[in-house]
């Protein structure tokens, strides 16, 4: 067929479609909105009662920096923190670490001791405001931080709300920034996973991301489908661990990209509610407060353009309509300059100001799921079901989501993915306005950036004087109590979070606590 339409997941679009096409039976495949299975929402009134929390995410060099740009955002309207940590933050690496060296506070904030939590979180009302933290292979030490630094201001740990994201899978598919093999980050997810249940039962433990994964390159289907399959991992483990599922599932959250085909982004968000809704009865005999799929949605970063930035602008608007379409709980909307820097105030502010205008202008959030019973999106729905559905049997089949990704399998379906869609890019294919086609040879802005070689230099005096007056047997004994229960075999092994809470209120640093556990487990090596 000459006119052959297909969404980026290449599921065939008719010209047009009809009750036959989208046919779903009520009750089985919809039902009302906060009732299973939660294709519509899992809310029975949806954003009539609540809008989703606007969560713009942030991080800008030193902690001090950061916490201003959080103050401008709240004031600005937002109604939730997060947070973008550096590389070395991320990799488990002091501020004066060689391994840091040029890296301090460029692609986020650096936190290397309770002490820049403290900055970072100067003034801001935790008990009131949700705090989401992009951080994974170094998740139970930020989230130790977090919880000293409250205490230490006489908030209770069990008053704190909030996400780490800790979701190690998909670094050793899509990010990179993972410390430990597997079987002991697994591990170290169970513990957070009962630690959090028993001791900060309003933070979620885990944000599993499909976000980062769309990122790298794969489709909507894959996204759903290796999302999916990486909880079902997660959701074994603390099982066999002995962790009953309707005690620790329903503070579970899942992290989305929003990208800009606007109905098959919407479906996928209906999709994977229903996906999920059924694995957990199916799987589990869950409750259908662990049946729910709550997730935080982004805008899609890859999506973004040097060229013409503020076409930028239009595609967030669309992705966010998209998000609110779709049902998300949270969403952060990109700056229209990320292509080409860290976002500017005035950015980062427009795009806040994007969510602001769908929530209160356009109708999108005055009924729930306004988009049920279009033919066009109940048959995307089913498509990415069953797309879904059948990838994660592939993955069941090789033996779970730890060993497909170990095999290769989703790094290989993802990069395919990727080379296909640069392929249909440079032939014209998939149009990027302003880039493949409407450009006007005008070369991209250039943003000034900041003094890194000064902002590194300052980082490293803050932790280094910490060390200085930190009272160094306290800080030597709690490590050491550390390492030798992360040495223990995991069934002998004491609980580790209380340790890593001890030794953050010891002023140990993010970096000596990363070395004890890779003196006890190593470092992972790729295959």
């Amino acid at each position: 067929m000459a006119d052959e339409r297909r969404t980026p997941s290449g599921i065939p679009v008719p010209p047009v479609l009809r009750p036959a096409d989208g046919a779903v039976d009520y009750a089985r495949d919809l039902g009302d909105p906060g009732a299973f299975p939660f294709t519509r929402g899992v809310q029975a009134t949806m954003y009539r009662g609540r809008l989703w929390t606007m969560r713009q995410y942030a991080g800008f060099g030193t902690a001090d920096e950061t916490n201003a740009r959080f103050k401008l955002l709240l004031d600005a309207g937002q109604t939730g923190l997060s947070v973008a940590f550096d590389l070395p933050t991320q990799m488990g690496f002091d501020s004066d670490s060689p391994r840091a060296l040029g890296e301090v506070g460029r692609v986020g904030v650096a936190i290397d001791t309770v002490e820049d939590m403290h900055a970072l979180l100067r003034d801001l009302p935790l008990e009131r405001v949700s705090t989401s933290m992009t951080i994974n292979a170094t998740a139970s030490t930020l989230l130790a931080m977090y919880i000293v630094a409250a205490e230490e201001r006489g908030i209770a740990r069990a008053r704190l709300s909030g996400t780490i994201q800790n979701d190690i899978l998909k670094e050793y598919v899509a990010r990179g920034t993972y410390i430990y093999p597997p079987a002991p980050s697994l591990d170290l997810i169970t513990e957070l996973f009962r630690f959090c249940a028993a001791e900060v039962p309003q933070w979620n433990p885990i944000s599993i991301s499909g976000y980062h994964i769309r990122e790298a390159g794969a489709t909507a289907v894959q996204e759903l489908a290796f999302t999916l399959a990486n909880a079902v991992e997660y959701l074994d483990r603390a099982v066999r661990a002995g962790l009953a599922v309707d005690d620790f599932a329903p503070r579970l959250s899942f992290f989305f990209a929003a990208h800009s085909d606007l109905f098959e982004e919407a479906a996928k968000f209906r999709a994977a509610r229903r996906l999920y809704a059924r694995l957990m009865r199916e799987r589990y005999g869950a409750s259908d407060a662990s049946a729910r799929l709550r997730f935080h949605t982004q805008t899609g970063g890859v999506t973004l353009t040097a060229q013409q930035p503020l076409n930028n602008v239009v595609r967030v608007a669309v992705q966010t309509l998209a998000a609110v379409l779709g049902g998300t709980q949270s969403l952060h909307t990109n700056g229209y300059d990320e292509a080409l820097a860290l976002p500017t105030a005035e950015a980062a502010t427009l795009a806040l100001r994007t969510q602001q205008v769908v929530a209160y202008e356009s109708g999108a959030a005055a009924t729930a799921d306004p988009l049920a019973g279009s033919y066009y999106v109940e048959r995307l729905t089913n498509e990415l079901e069953q797309g879904a559905r059948a990838l994660m049997e592939r993955v069941a089949a090789m033996g779970g989501a730890e060993r497909a990704i170990a095999a290769g399998f989703y790094q290989e379906e993802i990069g395919r993915s990727a080379y296909e869609y640069q392929l249909a890019v440079e032939r014209g294919d998939a149009v990027v306005v302003g880039v493949n086609r409407f450009g006007d040879g005008v070369e991209p802005p250039v943003i000034p950036a900041p003094d890194y070689s000064a902002l590194e230099r300052a980082q490293v005096e803050r932790v280094r004087a910490v060390r200085a007056r930190r009272d160094a047997s306290a800080a030597a004994r709690t490590l050491a109590a550390l390492r030798g229960a992360a040495k223990a075999p995991i069934a002998a092994r004491p609980p580790l979070m209380p340790l890593i809470i001890d030794a953050v209120r010891a002023r140990v640093t993010l970096g000596e606590i990363s070395d004890a556990f890779v003196d006890a487990w190593g470092r992972h090596q790729p295959a």
